[in-house]
């Protein structure tokens, strides 16, 4: 194989998420069915949040962000691995292995900062309820909205940065149905404990401390909400709960890949399927069922379709 980008390595293998022919059909309708959902799911909830002027709140703003995240984040392993599934041979080159694991990284560490936004979004909302107009102002809010963004990239590329300058000569065999950090950096042809490190620093410590901040933000507000009187209780205890089961789904899996030494488990497939392909349903379904403004513009905008 001819030299590219410094390595010798043109193109990875990937062995997939199992060689059972059976598993593998029955991930494919699994993952299909799921795939029909996210799509439709998050795109209903942009087109229902930008046309309900009921819906102008900074929550619902930051929530039609979040599911512009979960679409597209969705478009970035689960398309590929559908084919892949027939594919004798699964190959993927240098460049789109690397492409790929940008945009995981770059939407997965956006959504996740972008969870951290929405979460203060709700602290100053139910305690600090008086300042809520001035802090959350429209301009504010297209402030932080940005900074999931840049965080997102300044936290991929970093990762892709490192990885381009580690040599590959083989072997090229990914052990997953994807280009991820822990599986690409332990093909790299050097000592990668070092880059491991910087790796675990960047997602795993990143990820642990969002997760433990947005639990202490979150308990507070709860703690907050329980000792009050309001009319608005039991919706900002909905409200707050439907973000903690968003806050689970979501690092549990990422705590469990990243912030642990990059050995291969035998668990480490099953839970890569389920953060890159079960994960972004949840989204879509958890606030359709737990937001009752959301699930309410929905039905009339999917009424109004109907007669028009």
């Amino acid at each position: 194989m001819g030299t590219e980008n410094g390595t010798e390595v043109t193109e990875f293998i990937l062995i997939g998420l199992t060689q059972s022919h059976e598993i593998q059909l029955l991930v494919f309708v699994l993952s299909l069915i799921f795939y029909i959902i996210i799509l439709p799911g998050n795109v209903f909830i942009i087109i229902t949040i930008m046309s309900d002027p009921g819906l102008s709140a900074p929550l619902y703003f930051f929530l039609g962000n979040l599911a512009f995240l979960d679409a597209s984040y969705s478009f970035i392993v689960t398309p590929r691995m559908l084919v892949d599934i027939f594919s004798e041979k699964k190959i993927i080159s240098y460049k789109n292995c690397i492409t790929q694991l940008f945009f995981l990284h770059f939407l997965g560490g956006g959504e996740g900062l972008l969870l951290v936004v929405m979460a203060f979004d709700r602290y100053i909302a139910i305690c600090k309820p008086l300042h809520y107009s001035t802090v959350m102002s429209p301009r504010a809010c297209y402030v932080m909205m940005l900074t999931p963004w840049l965080g997102g990239f300044v936290h991929s590329i970093l990762q892709v940065v490192i990885i381009l300058r580690l040599p590959f000569c083989g072997p090229n065999h990914v052990d997953n149905f994807f280009c991820d950090v822990p599986q690409v950096i332990k093909l790299a042809c050097t000592d990668t404990f070092a880059v491991e490190l910087l790796m675990i620093f960047n997602s795993g410590l990143l990820t642990l401390l969002c997760f433990l901040g947005l639990l202490t933000s979150y308990t507070v507000i709860l703690c907050h909400v329980h000792r009050s009187a309001s009319e608005g209780k039991n919706k900002a205890i909905s409200t707050c709960t439907t973000h903690v089961m968003i806050i689970f789904l979501m690092f549990g899996p990422a705590i469990f890949i990243y912030t642990r030494p990059f050995i291969a488990l035998s668990a480490d497939k099953v839970v890569s399927f389920f953060h890159t392909v079960i994960f972004p349903l949840m989204n879509p379904v958890i606030y359709t069922l737990r937001n009752q403004e959301v699930k309410t513009s929905m039905k009339k905008l999917f009424i109004r379709q109907i007669i028009c």
